[in-house]
């Protein structure tokens, strides 16, 4: 131990050597270099002072930036002095893993492969492509000591963990490690452990829609993995993931308005750092996988035999080939059972798939012809067929034991036993027919054996709870009546509480209560507030109270929060602020601010700086800042500063920059500067621009652009969108263009979109177009669509249809949507109705059920139900649903005829 700090002493010795020199051949004062660096004064002391602490990764980063020293060498020392005595975090060393382990395909025939290592598989040669680019930049980023997020989305068998486990190779040489989030369920293990990341370990998110989209800890998985990428003490780390489109279109849309936004933290997280992995290899990859394939790559040379054409490289290696062909070619029986589970994946049942839910599911996938040459053991026959290898040791449909739980719950965990598993055999879809069948029966909604065997077989609560939701999107009301049923019976959480709204809407206060007590009793938090109201408003105060504490013990504080604000409108302010201290330390700081905000509304000053001061201890001291702004609104500019001098004390940035106004209002320049530092250093943005704007006073334009770079390192990406703007008003097109470019690289996908329309108003047409293209060619066609719309707002009806076209074929399914429109408006009903149900095809009925509202008002009720019944079956909800209720208000059956009255 004592060998190991003398270590860790001189390699810090030998940094702030390093560091010595620097300043002395530039000849800076510390100061000066603080202000190049964009680093606070007593952060750039501390870095320099012997016997101080080790200066984080960014300090360094930015030091070594500001001396012209090279930043890797600096960064080896640093890491050097950190020291390894330190408890290593989740993971183990890059080099310990292999591809496979990380769900890196198979490639070729394993019988045949006799290149690999003992006991592993060759890899055919890596061919690198645009996507790469982005990964090698994010490794070369975290390098330098700056945490990135990367999440590849592409469909199938494309390629995204290979990029991935390619990318992450140049880091096992720096001796980082790798975390892959497992077990007892992917969800749960990154929850448990996220928090204990350490710096240089690579959070490993292959197949992020089940960390991601898990229902319960989605949002606070995408909560924690925000909080480690901007956790100082964490830098650097490097987060990747993958997801397939559906997955990632899921996440991304935004709700409409009113409605629930589930995804709302996992939308943020993938802003700006989402990069699509093309299905194909464009003729650059083709040549190089050739040229590796005649340097002897075999694998390479047997795949481009057959994929040299259509280019589906990656897909040919992994076996999706001679899988479609399986399929294609399968006995009727066995196709059968093939599109029952495509249709039981697409429609949200999970990955196990029962033997006799798919036996019973698959009847009516057949032909009268085909159904009455069934034998008795057809089924015993048809798994046998499907369970057979193709190329790439993938078998259309396997059987599969899922892994038995092997830790006891967490704490936080529900209280109830998670339902069995199905008695009987378990199977699972390939991946790649799982996939195709997503794309390829999207448009059919499946047969009434389909809806009978989930009925009848299903077991599982989320997979009945999902299929009652599919059947409701296609308006096949009765089917999701029944199924919402079983999932209540299944204990299904979420059908329980549904259940018990439908009761209290509808007058049934005792059922509803009844009902809300068993989806508590299921681990359905909110249940348990709405019994704290209910507890509440009956008097039960005590009650109330114990119910809300259950359901935060549950992880949902919005019940103590809740009844905080009923009993501070009911008068009782002391129960108030005791929930809502409670909420506090359940982390919901929410509570303590509105009840702040709430009294000093009503004229109690003094209790509402009491509870401020709550919410700072608490680790919230926005409040402080809050109410000292509601001061300053109210003319009390003593008061306010007092209290944003307290919230600055707790480091709140916002006070800090509150402060630093006030000193620049009051001429005191340096002593605004200061905070404004002292609020960059803590992750202020805002302060990094109010800094750029002193700068940009003294006509200092590189420091005023190094801090807008700095403030879109830190999630302002709207700094670089500004430099562009200006850039652009002083006549330098291509500067603005540059900054775009990196604003969006930051996450501010508007920003050539904004630039490319201010071209267009300005009657830069020319320019405008150049600059929409060159997004579209860079992932982003949503540029094109909005100088589309201008042209077409213009009148140029001919090259907004142009654009459109070119921007539905980048991948912008909203200028499909447009082009539909404009087809019908024109007269061209069948060009419409193909454009909509393309437009479909990409996830959004939302055009079918406007042409179906257009043919409704134009008194064609026969081709209303037509497109009706296409977008039904599609199974979107829309705005335009009420279309579906007014034809068929007691729903559809599976076969698309109206249901007879069943209510």
């Amino acid at each position: 131990m004592h060998d190991e700090q003398r270590d860790d002493s001189l390699a810090l010795t030998q940094l702030r050597a390093r560091l010595a020199g620097g300043l002395v051949r530039i000849r800076l004062s510390k100061t000066d270099l603080a202000s190049r660096a964009g680093l606070g004064r007593t952060t750039v002391s501390e870095a320099f002072q012997s016997g101080g602490p080790v200066p984080s990764a960014q300090t360094v980063a930015a030091l070594a930036s500001a001396l012209k020293l090279p930043v890797e060498e600096l960064q080896v020392l640093r890491r050097a002095a950190v020291g390894g005595g330190e408890r290593p975090g989740p993971g183990r060393p890059i080099g310990e893993w292999g591809p496979h382990d990380l769900e890196v395909h198979p490639a070729g025939d394993a019988a045949a492969d006799t290149t690999g290592a003992a006991g592993g598989r060759a890899l055919p040669g890596y061919v690198r492509r645009r996507h790469d680019r982005v990964l090698a930049d994010a490794v070369r980023s975290v390098k330098t000591g700056y945490s990135r997020i990367v999440v590849l989305v592409g469909s199938s068998s494309t390629g995204k963990t290979r990029a991935c486990w390619e990318a992450v190779q140049p880091l096992a040489d720096e001796k980082w490690r790798l975390w892959h989030p497992f077990d007892p369920t992917r969800a749960e293990a990154a929850l448990e452990d996220l928090h204990r990341v350490q710096s240089r370990t690579v959070v490993w998110l292959n197949e992020a829609q089940h960390y991601l989209g898990d229902r319960v800890a989605g949002e606070r998985i995408a909560a924690a993995v925000h909080t480690l990428l901007t956790a100082p003490e964490c830098s650097p780390v490097l987060v990747l993931g993958t997801l397939w489109p559906e997955y990632a279109a899921r996440y991304t849309v935004l709700p409409p308005p009113g409605g629930e936004d589930p995804h709302s933290r996992v939308r943020e997280l993938l802003a700006g750092h989402t990069v699509s992995v093309p299905d194909t290899f464009d003729r650059h990859a083709l040549a190089s996988a050739a040229a590796l394939a005649l340097g002897g790559d075999r694998l390479l040379a047997d795949a481009l035999t057959r994929a040299s054409v259509d280019g589906r490289v990656t897909q040919d290696l992994a076996g999706a080939r001679e899988l479609l062909n399986r399929y294609m070619h399968a006995t009727p029986a066995a196709r059968a059972v093939l599109q029952a589970a495509m249709d039981a994946r697409r429609l949200g049942v999970g990955l196990h798939l029962p033997q006799a839910f798919l036996t019973e599911a698959a009847v009516d996938y057949l032909t009268d012809t085909d159904y009455d040459h069934l034998t008795e053991d057809w089924a015993e026959q048809v798994f046998a067929e499907l369970a057979e290898p193709v190329h790439g040791k993938q078998a259309p449909l396997r059987r599969t034991t899922p892994r038995p739980r092997r830790r006891p719950p967490a704490p936080s965990s529900r209280a109830h036993t998670p339902p069995a598993l199905p008695s009987g055999p378990l199977f699972r879809l390939a991946d790649y027919l799982e996939q195709h069948g997503r794309t390829t029966r999207r448009h059919l909604c499946p047969d009434s054996s389909f809806w009978h065997a989930a009925h009848t077989h299903l077991t599982q609560p989320d997979d009945l709870d999902n299929l009652a939701q599919a059947a409701l999107y296609r308006h096949r009301l009765q089917w999701a009546y029944h199924l919402r049923q079983m999932a209540a019976e299944h204990g299904s959480p979420a059908a329980l509480y549904q259940l018990a709204e439908i009761q209290e809407q509808t007058g049934d206060p005792d059922a509803a209560h009844h009902l809300y007590r068993q989806a508590a009793e299921h681990g359905h938090s909110h249940a348990l507030y709405r019994l704290a109201v209910i507890r509440q408003e009956a008097g039960d105060a005590a009650g109330a109270e114990a119910l809300a504490m259950r359901a935060a013990e549950y992880g949902d504080s919005q019940a103590l929060h809740g009844l905080a604000v009923i009993r501070q409108e009911a008068g009782d302010a002391a129960g108030a602020e005791a929930l809502a201290i409670l909420a506090a330390d359940h982390g919901n700081h929410q509570a303590l601010h509105q009840l702040t905000e709430k009294r000093e509304q009503t004229g109690d000053p003094e209790s509402a700086e009491t509870t401020a001061r709550f919410a700072a201890d608490h680790g919230y001291p926005y409040t402080l800042y809050f109410l000292a702004a509601m001061r300053e609104e109210a003319g009390d500019r003593k008061s306010a500063e007092t209290l944003a001098r307290l919230a600055a004390d707790f480091n709140s940035t916002h006070a800090l920059s509150f402060l630093a106004e006030k000193r620049q209002e009051a001429g005191d320049q340096k002593s605004a500067e200061d905070l404004y530092r002292r609020a960059a250093e803590l992750g202020s943005a805002h302060a990094l621009l109010a800094l750029a704007a002193i700068r940009e006073e003294t006509g200092d334009h590189k420091g005023v652009e190094d801090l807008h770079r700095l403030a879109a390192d830190q999630g302002n990406s709207d700094a670089l969108y500004r430099l562009a703007i200006r850039r652009q008003e002083a006549g330098d097109m291509a500067g603005a263009e540059a900054l775009a470019w990196q604003a969006s690289g930051h996450g501010n996908a508007h920003a050539p979109r904004r630039l490319a329309m201010m071209r267009e108003h300005a009657g830069d047409h020319d320019g405008a177009e150049a600059l929409a293209r060159e997004a579209a060619y860079r992932g982003n066609p949503e540029v094109l669509r909005g100088v589309a719309e201008m042209r077409e707002e213009a009148g140029d009806h001919e090259s907004a249809e142009d654009l459109y076209r070119l921007a539905a074929k980048r991948g912008s399914t909203t200028a499909l949507y447009r082009l539909s429109m404009m087809r019908e408006e024109a007269g061209d009903r069948d060009g419409a109705e193909v454009l909509a149900r393309q437009v479909a095809d990409r996830g959004n009925s939302d055009a079918l059920y406007r042409l179906a509202l257009r043919r409704e008002q134009a008194g064609d009720r026969d081709a209303a139900e037509v497109l009706a019944r296409q977008a039904a079956d599609y199974g979107r909800v829309s705005k335009q649903g009420s279309v579906l209720t007014r034809m068929w208000p007691q729903g559809l059956d599976p076969d698309g005829t109206p249901t007879p009255s069943w209510r």
